[in-house]
């Protein structure tokens, strides 16, 4: 088994890298090239749960499996809200053959779900961007930004000021890198406020913004939370939205919130939604059609983008002899 850490990892696959994994990943998913159950999530205690989410890929073919778990009290520990590991078989023996660092791979794809839908649907000329939480994914989410478009100004928000402080002073040498200003927000008002692309990666139960607020032509993308009584949306932002793209039908029909409650409330329909983004890549549906639509990104995560991106790492990490054989 070849045991790859997340310093490894971070050394031979970029942010680019990822982008481009998770673009490979949406189109098999949407081409039904993929296996992938609904993930299972296990109540292992108050506010800690942990998640198991197999998939096969055929056109590898590689079978796999990501354990992780989400115990949202961990920043208390000084631990990550979400750690996993992820899992690779050998396809001609059924044998485990490889271990990643998860948490690292689940930072690298879900930062990149962002990019990717920013890449594709955001104004081309979008600069000002609100970042709303502080936690273990947003930095990978700051990263997929600035990666996809010049972004100058990102307005951080957090319930806990202090939480944005330490952000922004470790997220600096990254924004000098791409020469954008990180501001503290007061509130999320003052970080929505003509935003032309708004983040959401929180664990809130209630929506973090005020969709009222959203500027024309905004894009937004939907990242935290996974759970049907949660979400970080409110219902105008949801049903005023023009295009509205997912990553994956099932686990959003069975984990968004922000769909699922106004739909039990007889306010929101599933054919409100445009297409998977894998659709979009395919030129199945269209995007952006002018700059003043609002358009949203909801993911939840599906097994087929860890799959694929730890495939990806794993054969960058043999080429170049990296990482650990037990």
């Amino acid at each position: 088994m070849l045991v790859i850490n997340a310093e490894e990892i971070r050394k031979i696959f970029t942010m680019e890298d990822a982008i481009n994994s998770n673009e490979e990943a949406f189109v098999i998913q949407s081409s039904s090239r993929a296996e992938v159950p609904v993930r299972i999530n296990f109540d292992v205690k108050k506010n800690g749960i942990t998640s198991y989410m197999p998939a096969l890929i055929k056109d590898f073919p590689v079978a796999g499996i990501k354990i992780v778990s989400t115990y949202p009290e961990n920043a208390a520990k000084g631990l990550p809200a979400v750690m996993a590991t992820t899992f690779l078989s050998d396809p001609e023996t059924g044998a485990v053959n490889a271990m990643l660092d998860g948490t690292e791979l689940t930072r690298m794809r879900t930062g990149a779900v962002s990019g990717l839908a920013t890449k594709l649907l955001a104004n081309k000329k979008a600069e000002t961007a609100a970042l709303f939480g502080t936690g273990g994914q947003a930095m990978s989410q700051l990263e997929a930004l600035l990666t996809v478009r010049k972004i100058s100004e990102v307005r951080v928000y957090d319930s806990s000021h202090e939480r944005i402080k330490s952000f922004i002073e470790r997220a600096a040498e990254l924004a000098d890198k791409f020469n954008a200003k990180l501001i503290a927000a007061d509130s999320s008002d003052a970080a929505i406020d003509e935003a032309d692309v708004i983040t959401t990666v929180t664990t809130s139960a209630e929506p973090v913004f005020d969709g009222k607020r959203i500027k024309k032509g905004s894009h937004i993308n939907a990242v935290g939370v996974f759970m049907p009584h949660k979400r970080e949306l409110d219902e105008y932002t949801v049903t005023h939205a023009d295009k509205i793209f997912i990553d994956n039908t099932e686990a959003i029909m069975s984990e968004a919130g922000e769909f699922l409650i106004p739909m039990s409330e007889g306010k929101f329909q599933k054919e409100s939604i445009d297409g998977e983004l894998g659709d979009l890549i395919l030129g199945r549906v269209t995007g952006r059609t002018d700059n003043e639509q609002v358009t949203l990104m909801k993911t939840v995560g599906f097994a087929t983008l860890d799959i694929v991106i730890a495939f990806n790492v794993y054969k960058k990490a043999v080429a170049a002899g990296i990482g650990k054989l037990i």
